[in-house]
């Protein structure tokens, strides 16, 4: 039976300059047979989402280190329906306080990779999330 490879895009949003575990996180993906791509640093939300679309990924990654992860993921999230990709899981790693994590599964993250995840349990979340 022939699987269907996952194809993830890591996104790095806002002004956040800080990408070495988004890398790193990227080739621990690619690794685990996955396609990565990755946008870079300083993406706005409309680019990543609009990647998302030209890319037909199969979810959508980010990465971020700056503490906007809950507007920066609902912003993502309603520009997600609003462009009719919003069945597509997103998940976001980085520094996420664990009283957050609640609030980001409320706003519709599918998964959530505090600073310290080890890749094992990264690949098997998006693995999951990917089904």
């Amino acid at each position: 039976m022939i699987t269907k490879k996952i194809k993830i895009l890591i996104g790095k949003p806002g002004l956040d300059g800080h990408d070495r575990g988004a890398k790193v996180t990227a080739l621990a993906l690619r690794d685990a047979g996955m396609e990565v791509i990755y946008t870079g640093l300083h993406q706005t939300v409309e680019q990543i989402v609009r990647a998302a679309v030209q890319e037909a990924v199969d979810v959508v990654g980010l990465s971020i280190m700056s503490g906007a992860h809950l507007p920066i993921c609902q912003k993502l999230l309603d520009l997600m329906k609003v462009e009719g990709i919003q069945e597509i899981p997103v998940v976001v790693g980085g520094v996420i306080p664990k009283q957050d994590i609640p609030k980001l599964s409320e706003l519709g993250v599918a998964g959530v990779f505090p600073g310290g995840t080890s890749f094992d349990q990264i690949v098997d979340g998006i693995n999951e999330v990917a089904k």
